[in-house]
């Protein structure tokens, strides 16, 4: 059998990693979603252990102080960090193992896993980014004027990572990402 990979994939809030990835996933069954854990409150309609592991600060910070993340960090006022275990068993079952994290969290794998591929998904202008945030009305004015601040900074990075792909129209962006996960 042979070793699996770890990609990362990273973009701004609101640029449709979620929605890309439900594509590529459904395409793609020998893949494999890691699922982060956080602080930050459910949700509606989220399931724990289904999209994340919902854990108290002190939780998170125990196992922080137990190295059970590849990457841990701070965003929007929550703690965000993706357990080990379960990427490590996967990539030793041989599948493509995908981490959807944000920018400090690809920055901290990029140092503990070297060989992940990185990934990172730009919207076509900053001006629809910010629609589609609006468009999702779950935050008030002051989280997406914070959202669009860090979306600058996220943008400004792309030059880090091996593979860029813009989510313009659904069809391209889901076949340029596939590109940038398997080949």
């Amino acid at each position: 059998m042979s070793i699996g990979r770890v990609v990362v994939l990273t973009g701004p809030s609101g640029v449709g990693k979620g929605t890309l990835l439900k594509a590529i996933l459904s395409q793609h069954p020998e893949a494999f979603l890691s699922i982060s854990a956080t602080t930050r409150s459910p949700r509606p309609g989220e399931v724990d252990g289904q999209h994340y592991y919902f854990l108290s600060r002190e939780e998170f910070q125990t196992k922080i102080a137990e190295q059970e993340f590849l990457e841990w960090a701070e965003f929007a006022g929550n703690l965000y960090g993706t357990p080990r275990s379960p990427v490590i068993e996967q990539v030793n079952l041989g599948r493509t193992v995908i981490l959807e994290i944000e920018l400090e969290g690809a920055r901290q794998v990029r140092k503990t896993l070297p060989s992940a591929r990185q990934v990172m998904l730009l919207p076509p202008s900053v001006e629809e980014l910010e629609r589609r945030i609006r468009e999702r009305a779950t935050e008030d004015e002051a989280a997406i004027a914070r959202r669009l601040l860090q979306a600058q900074t996220e943008i400004g990075a792309a030059k880090e990572f091996d593979r860029c792909a813009i989510n313009d129209q659904l069809d391209t962006a889901i076949t340029a990402l596939e590109a940038a996960i398997f080949s």
